[in-house]
């Protein structure tokens, strides 16, 4: 039995000591497969090692820090399209070229108050003894240089509206009106009856004489008188729409009717403008000279009539009063 024993116990601690020497293999195995980096049982693939293979889209960057970079394709985004191969690029600076300075933009035009909308001015409201004359300049130039002599002698400024076609065939006179201090207003530009005009023709018509006006060195905006004085609530609307406000006047002069076959002179002028004299008046008078008789009755009668003003106690004013 002694025997048996022994027998039994040498198997049981051989056993033993062959467990003990397969698991000190097997851990060696695991330790020496772990310091090269590789699992046991892991082989380096195709996939993998193509990895350390940079691409040409990869950056350095990417490549240093082991992250590939993204691609429009790779990151689902739409690829942007290339520029049309047939618009040049700009072309870059040369060394010592001097950089072009962006073209200056034209001064804005002055804005039209919200009370200017809707109406066509007759008189500016004004407790103070000032009257506004202004003069319009559609035919010919016959009376201009004896009205302007007279108001630069007498220090006394006007607005003057002109039609487009006269301020293509007098430039330099636009030119010297505004030079003097005078106020230039838009007249249109063929001087037609406006209720017979559409809105797209009302525009054409402001947008010719401004275009006029502005070559030859003067701004007419926000001034507009109707010719004829022909308006109604829709061409007030169209005008006050392309930034004018509509003047009509408080007395017209009719010095444009001329003598009346020798029956009126200056003194007519004087008389029936004096006769409507008060604060804020708008005064109508003309450039041009009568067709019939050639007389300029306005140019004139002008000397009396600011004398007689002045008498009377009052001043003169532009009709940018009303801004």
């Amino acid at each position: 039995m002694a025997v048996l024993a022994g027998r039994r116990l040498a198997l049981v601690i051989g056993a033993a000591l062959v467990l003990v020497l397969v698991a000190a293999a097997v851990a060696i195995a695991v330790v020496r497969n772990g310091f090269l980096g590789q699992s046991p049982t892991a082989q380096p693939t195709a996939s993998a090692s193509a990895s350390l293979t940079p691409s040409p889209s990869q950056s350095t960057a990417s490549i240093a820090s082991g992250e590939p970079t993204a691609t429009p394709s790779d990151s689902g985004a739409p690829v942007p399209e290339p520029p049309p191969s047939d618009v040049p690029a700009p072309a870059p600076p040369q060394p010592g070229s001097p950089i072009p300075s962006p073209a200056p933009a034209p001064p804005p035009a002055t804005a039209l108050p919200p009370g200017l909308h809707g109406i066509d001015v007759e008189r500016f409201i004004t407790s103070q003894r000032v009257v506004a004359l202004t003069f319009d300049a559609g035919g010919n130039d016959a009376g201009l240089a004896s009205i302007l002599g007279t108001l630069a002698a007498q220090g006394v400024k006007a607005t003057f509206f002109v039609t487009g076609t006269w301020a293509q065939a007098n430039p330099a006179k636009v030119a010297q009106i505004a030079a003097a201090g005078h106020r230039i207003g838009n007249h249109s530009m063929t001087h037609p009856y406006f209720t017979q005009k559409t809105d797209s023709e009302i525009t054409a018509e402001l947008a010719g004489a401004q275009r006029a006006i502005l070559a030859a060195g003067a701004d007419p905006r926000p001034f507009f008188r109707f010719p004829y004085g022909d308006r109604d609530a829709r061409t007030i609307a169209a005008v006050n729409a392309n930034g004018y406000a509509g003047i009509r006047w408080t007395v017209d002069s009719l010095g444009w009717q001329g003598t009346m076959k020798g029956t009126r002179g200056p003194s007519f002028v004087v008389q029936r403008v004096m006769a409507t004299a008060q604060p804020g008046q708008i005064v109508l008078m003309h450039v041009g000279s009568n067709p019939d008789d050639g007389s300029t009755l306005d140019a004139d009668a002008l000397p009396a009539l600011i004398a007689q003003y002045r008498a009377a106690g009052y001043g003169f004013v532009t009709l940018d009063v009303l801004l």
